[in-house]
């Protein structure tokens, strides 16, 4: 049943913006910590990108800020840069990837661009989702075992973690926060179980002065306003700016085609690029780093009964009024963080997904699984394991174009060709070659009939290679005729056969053994 939706502001947005804040709080903090910047940060990302995004949104439900994805993404980025994390020059690289990924997401969308969100295939995805998952669960490991990180790769670390002396206070912090969240589903879809969780935790450290990892010092003033940014590692930052403005939108795509289909309404994934480009701008002004769109906060807004896009705007300043308060989060435990970020990624570890493409399609899974490995393979630069898996899978679909499926048979001393997918420049010469295998193999063929009716389409160079094969043909001292050309290809041929395309109507006639 088609959803109303009203199109002004309502006591159901104001509800639902609430409710979405009160779990972008703790996830703000937990994202920024992925992303290697410190916790409070996650907070500036939370304001002014959340409440610019929803003015220029198309999706009602979308809400933007802070997300794994886009997080390890930043955090692979600029873990090579030389720069140590959470420290002033890493804020400020991260901003700057901002703004580059705002720019570029803006630029896509006024130029309709929309449709570059659908250059990564679904085995890319499937396998880039999946490993992408293994690593945050695994970098924050040794938050929510206790155990102090070293300088490894991020399985290394969290390898490392498993087999040293857990501190067993994080440890049961970490189950509590699980345990919270996954009851909290259980018991109500809109119940806050990761504030809920993180509160718990607050409460445990100030009464029991836990002494583990805290998020420590909180600013609570405004986000600082500047483009005081590191502009000489601009180049540096091209590529990987382009791969995050490109894989980040994915998820929101994602989000926004799946509600406006339910709820049977219009989306435009060009404005969606502006509004995840402007909130990009946005948090690279407010010394921020790249956000995207939550399917988590998404769904939770929905549920709520939002009806217009400023339920985005409220959410943001719900977490501009807390601001001033924040300095209550200080003694929050990072083992209750890294719970949040795990049970946040883990659905997103479905390796049966994985073996169910295997299964349809080798050729696809043989891309799902390099992507895979591949991206744990080069952590934490996962943004070039996406280039090369994204370049595998426009190959894969390239080489299988290029095979032009030709069934034959023969009637007599006729010889029928009925050439199936698209004649185009790479995939002509295929026709021509499988013309001359089957003279060959009929050297008492007197004529041949090329049937098209199975062509999805003929470009030009498609069009004068099949012109090329039917005049080597002739010249080998054989009829032929062309039977059961697609409308749309009439045209075309028209024109390379100005002479008169060498038609039969073959309308009665069957296909013999086809």
């Amino acid at each position: 049943m088609k959803r109303l939706t009203a199109h002004k502001l309502s006591v159901y947005d104001v509800v639902a913006g609430i409710s979405v804040a009160m779990v972008l709080i703790p996830q703000a903090l937990a994202y920024a910590q992925l992303a290697g910047m410190p916790a409070y940060v996650g907070l500036f990302a939370a304001i002014l990108p959340t409440i610019i995004a929803a003015f220029f949104a198309s999706s009602p439900y979308l809400q933007t800020g802070p997300v794994a994805m886009t997080a390890i993404l930043t955090f692979g980025v600029l873990a090579g840069s030389g720069a140590t994390t959470a420290s002033a020059e890493y804020v400020k690289l991260a901003a700057l990837l901002a703004v580059m990924v705002g720019v570029i997401r803006v630029g896509l969308g006024l130029t309709g661009g929309g449709f570059i969100a659908y250059l990564m295939s679904q085995p890319v995805v499937a396998g880039f989702s999946a490993a992408s998952a293994i690593l945050i669960s695994a970098s924050q490991l040794p938050k929510v075992l206790g155990v102090t990180a070293g300088d490894g790769g991020l399985l290394v670390e969290a390898g490392r973690a498993l087999t040293a002396a857990w501190d067993w206070r994080a440890v049961a912090l970490s189950v509590t926060t699980i345990v919270l969240i996954l009851a909290g589903r259980k018991l109500h879809s809109l119940f806050p179980g990761v504030l809920v969780a993180m509160l718990v935790g607050i409460a445990y450290s100030a009464m029991s002065g836990y002494d583990g990892a805290i998020v420590g010092t909180v600013p609570t003033g405004l986000p600082p306003l500047s483009l005081d940014l590191p502009w000489s590692s601009f180049g540096s930052l091209v590529i990987p700016a382009l791969v995050i403005a490109i894989v980040g939108f994915a998820e929101p795509t994602a989000i926004s085609r799946t509600f406006a289909t339910m709820d049977r309404q219009a989306w435009n994934p060009d404005r969606e690029l502006i509004s995840q480009g402007v909130a990009n701008l946005a948090a690279g002004l407010s010394s921020a780093f790249p956000v995207g769109g939550s399917f988590s906060r998404s769904s939770l807004a929905r549920l709520a009964g939002a009806r217009t896009r400023a339920t985005g705007a409220i959410a943001g300043l719900g977490v501009l009024i807390f601001l001033p308060f924040a300095a209550v989060i200080e003694p929050l435990p990072s083992a209750v963080l890294g719970a949040i970020v795990i049970i946040s990624v883990f659905k997103l570890i479905d390796l049966p997904a994985l073996l169910d493409i295997w299964k349809l399609s080798r050729l696809q899974g043989v891309v799902a699984a390099t992507t895979f490995v591949l991206t744990l393979a080069l952590a934490p630069r996962i943004d070039r394991a996406v280039i090369f898996g994204t370049l595998l899978g426009i190959a894969v679909h390239l080489w299988r174009e290029m095979r032009l499926d030709v069934a034959s048979w023969t009637a007599g001393t006729v010889v029928h060709l009925l050439p199936r997918g698209v004649l185009y420049f790479g995939s002509a010469p295929g026709l021509g070659d499988h013309l001359n295998k089957e003279l060959a193999a009929h050297p008492d063929a007197t004529s041949v009939v090329i049937e098209l009716q199975g062509l999805g389409r003929i470009d030009y160079t498609g069009a004068v290679a099949l012109k090329q094969a039917v005049k080597e043909a002739i010249e080998a001292d054989v009829t032929v005729e062309l039977s059961g050309i697609p409308e749309h290809a009439r045209r075309i041929l028209s024109r390379v056969w100005e002479t008169g395309i060498p038609e039969t109507d073959t309308r009665d006639r069957t296909n013999g053994s086809q």
